[in-house]
């Protein structure tokens, strides 16, 4: 199958794209830290930057997945100042008018977005109303639901979230889901957090990451990027932004399940 993200970040739908035998086509991220990490991990992926000023058009009938992390300033919970939550009115969580039109370009049979999970709430409702609106408008149905990284054995939480778009065409019964695969928890282990007597439940996949602090590091907010790099400072923060490659793939083998056998698994 193929795959082309929007707002790709550092690359978190990629990297589960790649995990599960995708071919990513393009990728489409305006901040230049995050396009010199996307260039290098897939050099012969379509780079565009400035989604407003890209075309996609080339990739009509050539894309099964289109997926989009939509900026989130706008909606965040986070953003309290006197502009905040303003939601697709908003600058960046605006830029989701953009998504209509490449779809319109590209036509790919599914679409995956993921967003805070304040999305649903912001504006009373109404901003969520009017995605779902434009969705239906270009004969997409669309699920969706709350997904936590702790779902996939994660050590944190990260609540995000994540919506499948797929044809009218396309009948799934009432009780399938393109989230199938998230449905089971993670079996957790025990992993203990660096310099307390606590424990957490991790996946084992997830016990080979770095050490998980709960304590202040000690460095003042304001003299970060005095006392660290420039760089590390950046891949923290993006990090921080991006999604867990692990909720995308797990969507993506069940989209591909779907498309091999028009069914998903008995659970």
């Amino acid at each position: 199958m193929t795959h082309g993200s929007l707002f790709s970040g550092k690359g978190g739908f990629d990297i589960a794209a790649q995990k599960a035998g995708f071919e990513n086509l393009f990728h489409c991220e305006i901040d230049e830290f995050n396009q010199q990490i996307l260039k290098y991990y897939w050099p012969k992926s379509v780079s565009y930057g400035n989604i407003k000023q890209s075309n996609f058009t080339i990739w009509r009938g050539r894309l099964d997945i289109l997926s989009a992390g939509i900026p989130c300033q706008d909606a965040s919970n986070a953003n309290q100042g006197e502009t905040g939550k303003t939601g697709l009115k908003g600058e960046r969580t605006g830029l989701f008018w953009e998504l209509p039109r490449v779809i319109h370009e590209t036509r790919p049979k599914y679409i995956v977005l993921e967003n805070v999970e304040n999305i649903l709430r912001v504006n009373g409702g109404k901003d969520f109303a009017t995605i779902l609106s434009e969705l239906a408008r270009m004969g997409y149905n669309a699920e969706w639901r709350i997904c936590r990284a702790s779902d996939v054995g994660a050590p944190h939480h990260r609540s995000r979230m994540y919506m499948v778009a797929y044809p009218n065409s396309i009948r799934v019964q009432g009780d399938e889901s393109f989230f199938s695969l998230l449905l089971e928890k993670a079996k957790p282990q025990s992993r203990t957090i660096t310099g307390t007597n606590v424990e957490i439940n991790a996946d084992n996949q997830w016990l080979d990451q770095s050490p998980t602090y709960t304590m202040d590091d000690g460095i003042s907010e304001r003299l970060g990027y005095k006392t660290i790099s420039a760089w590390l400072a950046k891949s923290i923060f993006t990090s921080g932004n991006a999604v867990v490659p692990e909720i995308p793939y797990r969507i993506f083998k069940a989209i591909e399940e779907y498309e091999k056998t028009n069914r998903f698994s008995q659970r």
